[in-house]
């Protein structure tokens, strides 16, 4: 009997009614959460182009240069060009994410993701699906638009010299440009915001999952929960330090500007050193990346530098701290995720959950920390002309050793966690019953 009413008209359309006003919610909830990472990027975007001072860029080139940035910052491509006429030919490539901008859309756009889903145990995989859909396909079209935006052209000033004179005889200054690939920005975008859905429901200790995904909630959630706080910890760290460089040292809005635009390749690239990880690259002309002072040292020179605490601290000493404190903080994220693991998981199991979750996040930091700029000038062909105009900037992992040494801290720290973590109650366990305070009544 109960069945025949489970298929009845009226039931089929009330889950039809159901189901369409999941569908609207669904929508609306990824509106909101797309316009508020979009709103949070822009908004940190500026802040952090201001302090450079590229709020002076002539032709009220301001606001594209922002849409440029946040294009980068969301996983899409922007291509620079340029000219000075049949003299010369002015030549630039820039691949650089700025991840202070990522985070803060990230962070954003996950947590409202998740938010409206908290309170719920388990939820299907198709209302995962739907809701997931439906925030990417808005997200694209934001995206599409940012994209559209982000294009514009700059004259360049070559200076007081002969070259100068030659090309305002000529008509002929050169000029730089960008405009960004929509098709490109598209697709990496989609890779992007798909990839960032799936980690905001990886990470979140509230977000429901379907029925039979529960079973990897044990291995997967606590370790990725711990790593994604490791990472946060470091952009934290940088933040105090760079407050206290700008109040110390001075250059307030410059430091202001990589903590805004760059904060995390810098953090992130530390987490890796502290490893025992190592990168390499050079710095060529007048201009480098904001950076700090060792670290502009070891890659000024006219071969690629190796990059590790080694050469770093032979400039300053103060750099050997960064190997204890990944050994504090790694070993705080092995603690913290077994605390979050059931009783049963043993210490090599943890080992394993870190490993391969420390792994990864040092390959994500490989994959997105890396720097590669070049802007030249060529005469008539003749290759780039040396009139303080040209130069390359590149920073590069050693990919095997990076996350070799990650997946091996992360082994090592799993299993001392989880024998730390032996003797503290963990997350959702029942406190032990209360023995009674006096002895039962024998002769009752």
């Amino acid at each position: 009997m109960s069945r025949m009413a489970a298929n009845s008209p009226a039931a089929a359309d009330s889950r039809r009614g159901t189901e369409r006003r999941a569908a609207v919610r669904g929508w609306g909830d990824g509106l909101i959460a797309v316009l508020a990472g979009f709103v949070a990027m822009t908004a940190t975007a500026a802040l952090g182009l201001w302090a450079a001072g590229a709020a002076d860029l002539p032709r009220a080139a301001f606001p594209r240069v922002i849409a440029a940035v946040v294009v980068l910052a969301s996983g899409g491509a922007v291509d620079i060009s340029g000219g000075a006429g049949f003299l010369a030919d002015a030549q630039a490539d820039l691949s650089v994410l700025p991840l202070s901008v990522t985070l803060v859309g990230a962070l954003t756009t996950g947590y409202l993701f998740v938010r409206p889903l908290r309170h719920r145990a388990v939820a299907s995989a198709r209302e995962l699906v739907l809701r997931a859909v439906q925030l990417t396909v808005l997200w694209l079209l934001v995206l599409a638009g940012f994209a559209a935006f982000a294009r514009q052209t700059f004259g360049v000033s070559i200076g007081d010299n002969p070259l100068g004179d030659l090309t305002d005889l000529l008509d002929a200054t050169p000029t730089v440009g960008f405009a960004a690939d929509v098709g490109a920005t598209l697709g990496f975008g989609l890779l992007w915001i798909v990839g960032l859905l799936v980690l905001a429901l990886l990470v979140s200790p509230r977000a429901p999952l379907p029925p039979r995904l529960l079973r990897f909630h044990t291995a997967v959630r606590p370790a990725a929960s711990a790593v994604a706080g490791l990472l946060l910890a470091y952009v934290v760290l940088g933040v105090v330090v760079g407050l206290v460089t700008a109040g110390t040292r001075g250059h307030a809005t410059e430091t202001f500007a990589v903590m805004l635009l760059g904060l995390p390749n810098l953090a992130w690239i530390a987490l890796t050193l502290g490893l025992g990880g190592a990168w390499e690259g050079r710095v060529d002309g007048p201009f480098g990346l904001p950076m700090p002072h060792a670290l502009d040292q070891v890659l000024r020179t006219p071969d690629l530098s190796r990059v590790d605490v080694g050469t770093l601290a032979a400039r300053n000493g103060w750099y050997w701290w960064l190997v204890p404190l990944a050994a504090v903080l790694v070993l705080a994220a092995a603690f913290a995720m077994a605390v979050r693991s059931p009783a049963r998981v043993r210490p090599w199991q943890h080992a394993l959950h870190l490993a391969v979750a420390l792994g990864l996040a040092a390959l994500t930091v490989c994959l997105l920390a890396g720097v590669h700029a070049q802007v030249g000038l060529s005469l008539l062909g003749l290759g780039d002309v040396d009139g303080g105009l040209g130069g390359r900037v590149e920073l590069r992992p050693l990919m095997l050793r990076t996350v070799g040494l990650a997946v091996l801290w992360g082994a090592v720290a799993g299993f001392v966690g989880g024998l730390l973590a032996t003797r503290v109650r963990h997350h959702g366990e029942a406190p032990p019953p209360r023995r009674p305070t006096t002895e039962p009544d024998k002769t009752a």
